[in-house]
Parts: C-alpha cells; sequence; structure tokens
C-alpha cells in the first residue's frame, strides 16, 4: 500500500486544493512535513461561509505554508445557478479548471485534492470532474479513511482534527430551485447565528422561505431552551422556523 511519505517522495513539488477541512488541512500538514514544494489554493465562491476560509488562512500559517485566494464567480455559470441533481459535478469543474489555470501558472503541474477512501465515488458527481481533470487524491490513494485522518490529525496536532464535515452552502437549497447570492446569504447569515449559540454540526434548509433546522441530538436540548431568541433571530431572514426532529446523526 502507498503512504503519504512515499507518495509525497514521488512527488515532491505539487499544488493542494485547500478548502480548510479535515481532509484538506491533514494533506497539506503532511506535504509540509516532507518537505514538499507546495503551495495551497482555496477557491472562494459564494458557496462557501467566511469562517472556512477563516480556518484554512490559520490553519496554513500554522504549517507556515503558502496559500493563495482565487476568487470564482460561481453564479455566473448557469449551469450552476440552476441546481441541477449533477451540480456538484459542474461548481468542481469550474473550481478546479480555475483553480488549476493559476497552479500552472505558478508552475505547478500535479494538482491534489482531499478526497478520502471514505468517500464513495459513486455517491459524489463532483469526482468525476476530479478524474477529468487529473486531480490526484493522495489520501484515498494511501486507503486513509477519515476516521484515521482525524485520529492523524489531533496526534499531528490540527485544531481542524475534529471540525464537523462541512458541505458547501448550495446544499441547503433543494435540487431544482435555483440558487440566488440572497438565499446563500440568508443561511450563512443563520449558520453563522447558530454557530455563535454554540452548536457544532447543524443545517439551515430552505423550504421556500421556511428554515428546516436539522441538529444533533446532543444540541437539541440546547435549541429548546433557546427556542424563543432563536425564532426571533431567524425570522428576520425566513418566514417561519421548523426544527427537524428526525437528528442528524453523530458523524
Amino acid at each position: 500500500m502507498m503512504t503519504l511519505s512515499l507518495f509525497f517522495k514521488q512527488h515532491p513539488k505539487a499544488a493542494i486544493a485547500f478548502s480548510g477541512g479535515v481532509d484538506s488541512a491533514y494533506l497539506l500538514s503532511e506535504a509540509v512535513r516532507c518537505g514538499v514544494d507546495v503551495t495551497a489554493y482555496y477557491v472562494k465562491t459564494a458557496f462557501q461561509p467566511q469562517f472556512e476560509l477563516d480556518d484554512a488562512k490559520r490553519l496554513a500559517s500554522e504549517l507556515g505554508a503558502r496559500v493563495k485566494v482565487v476568487e470564482c464567480d460561481i453564479l455566473c455559470h448557469d449551469i450552476v445557478a440552476a441546481n441541477p441533481a449533477d451540480r456538484c459535478y459542474y461548481c468542481k469543474r469550474e473550481m478546479f479548471t480555475l483553480l488549476s489555470e493559476q497552479a500552472k501558472a505558478d508552475g505547478y503541474t500535479l494538482i491534489l485534492d482531499g478526497t478520502n477512501a471514505s468517500d464513495d465515488a459513486g455517491d459524489r458527481p463532483g469526482m468525476r470532474a476530479l478524474k477529468e481533470l487529473s486531480v490526484r487524491s493522495p489520501l484515498r490513494e494511501c486507503g486513509l479513511t477519515k476516521a484515521e485522518i482525524r485520529r492523524l490529525s489531533r496526534e499531528s496536532g490540527l485544531f481542524t482534527w475534529d471540525k464537523p464535515a462541512y458541505a458547501c452552502l448550495a446544499t441547503r437549497i433543494p435540487t431544482g430551485e435555483v440558487i440566488t447570492a440572497e438565499k446563500l446569504w440568508k443561511t450563512e447569515a443563520a449558520e453563522t447565528y447558530l454557530s455563535g449559540l454554540g452548536l457544532r454540526d447543524f443545517r439551515v434548509r430552505m423550504m421556500g422561505n421556511v428554515a428546516k433546522l436539522q441538529v444533533t441530538a446532543v444540541d437539541l436540548p440546547m435549541v429548546l431552551e433557546k427556542r424563543e431568541q432563536l425564532v426571533t433571530e431567524l425570522k428576520m431572514y425566513y418566514d417561519e422556523v421548523l426544527l427537524d426532529l428526525d437528528v442528524r446523526k453523530d458523524r
């Protein structure tokens, strides 16, 4: 089985698609540890909340790694904004095409991403785009699962080790419903507020102009305790606020 150390020995220069999440954070840390000539590229779109960029910059700073932010106006692509079932494919293709162009201009020909061995390729249209663009996924190639990456990240002292899995803001909008900047802004504002209350693993999904909260069983008592202020705050953005009692499962 290939190891990350061996992978980076064979590929001493690479660009990493860096989201600030658990997987790409660990991949970047190992690249730095192995002495790779590496630059992390964060593609900023309307689909990513500000905290993801903040986490990416913090982690890169702690590792002493170079990071570049690449701006992408993802909503200008009609097929992405239309939000079809395979939206992720078109979104990933646009983002990684832009990232690859920037990386190649900087002298990198090898592009890596943080897909791990737990990710189901059959259920992720975005992974088809990565294959078409020849993006390599060392964590997956080395057989590293999400649980293993969290353990190794903790041992490496990365603050991202227990960061909840995060799907982009566009996933809060039902498939087939047009994505707009306003809908994304509402979602980010609502989720930023809930995060400020102390919730960690949750979603605020849109149903028309109704917010449906999905939280874990652990956070359910807090939501009920703060129900009145939570409803008051979220009604600044939505007509109604609903709580999904089919709670999110622990990651």
